[in-house]
């Protein structure tokens, strides 16, 4: 199937992120969310990442003022009636991306995929609340999305094969590399990386490291390009603390939840988003 128009639903962390890489492939997007504010911030998300581009001599301003007018923001749903390709950026809880694909379900044509940014919670739940479970798809970004090349697509037990192979297509035309992945929790990249930074959780925790000097190690060291705190705060502490709790819960010990990440949590220190989580952001 040939994607000539997608739809993103969810405008926060992601959305916006995920609406420039599907404009930047020159493919009209609607950008959704019931917080206008969101739409917005959203929208000018993208713009400004063209706008680098354009500062950098990457871009032309004619080739930022078209891609800009690729997306178009709503705070309803307008627009979805013709899209073939939707993907969901809501918050991590089963519920509400259950509440958001039977919507979808409703409102989008008969042959559009239905895809998850979901990055640990199961595609074959997240599809049973629609009467196509088959056209139902995992398609998770990896933040930020606009320069991260990773997309796993995950496959749920009712997925057909027509639609992951449409998905991979489409991942490939976004200019990403897909990987294919079995509907387990965590897929492949958070189940590794979850259990590895699982350890540097806890091992803060019992040593009382500072955090931030944790990070700055492993970043001396060429350990990974990021500290895992800096990333949490830059993914949004509530969703790792979500991701966490859930592959805690499916695999038992060996995955560490960090109490004073959910402090902050509790405290609504979200991370960058918030402006305060580890670190303070501008």
């Amino acid at each position: 199937m040939f994607v000539f128009k997608a739809a993103v639903v969810g405008a926060g962390t992601m959305g916006g992120e995920i609406a420039h890489a599907v404009a930047s492939a020159e493919i009209p997007v609607v950008l959704e969310d019931v917080d206008e504010r969101l739409v917005d911030q959203g929208l000018e998300k993208a713009r400004s990442l063209w706008q680098a581009q354009v500062d950098a001599g990457k871009l032309d301003p004619q080739g930022l003022a078209r891609r800009v007018a690729l997306i178009t923001g709503t705070t309803a749903y307008e627009g979805f009636g013709d899209v073939d390709f939707v993907i969901e950026a809501v918050p991590e809880r089963l519920e509400i991306k259950q509440a958001v694909f039977s919507e979808l379900d409703a409102l989008t044509p008969g042959h559009a995929i239905l895809a998850s940014n979901t990055s640990s919670l199961s595609v074959t739940e997240i599809g049973q609340g629609t009467s196509r479970p088959e056209q139902v798809v995992g398609f998770h970004f990896f933040y930020p999305a606009s320069a991260m090349r990773l997309i796993e697509v995950i496959e749920g037990e009712d997925t057909s094969p027509e639609t992951v192979a449409d998905a991979m297509t489409f991942a490939q035309r976004i200019r990403k590399t897909p990987i294919r992945c079995a509907d387990a929790p965590g897929f492949v990249v958070n189940r590794i990386l979850g259990s590895a930074v699982s350890e540097l959780w806890r091992a803060q925790e019992e040593t009382g490291s500072d955090p931030q000097e944790l990070d700055r190690a492993l970043a001396e060291a060429k350990a990974a390009p990021m500290g895992p705190f800096f990333l949490a705060d830059l993914t949004g502490l509530d969703t790792v603390l979500h991701v966490a709790e859930h592959l805690r819960s499916c695999y038992g010990d060996r995955f560490y939840v960090h109490q004073g990440m959910r402090e902050l949590v509790s405290q609504g220190a979200l991370g960058a988003k918030s402006g305060k989580g580890f670190y303070e952001h501008s």
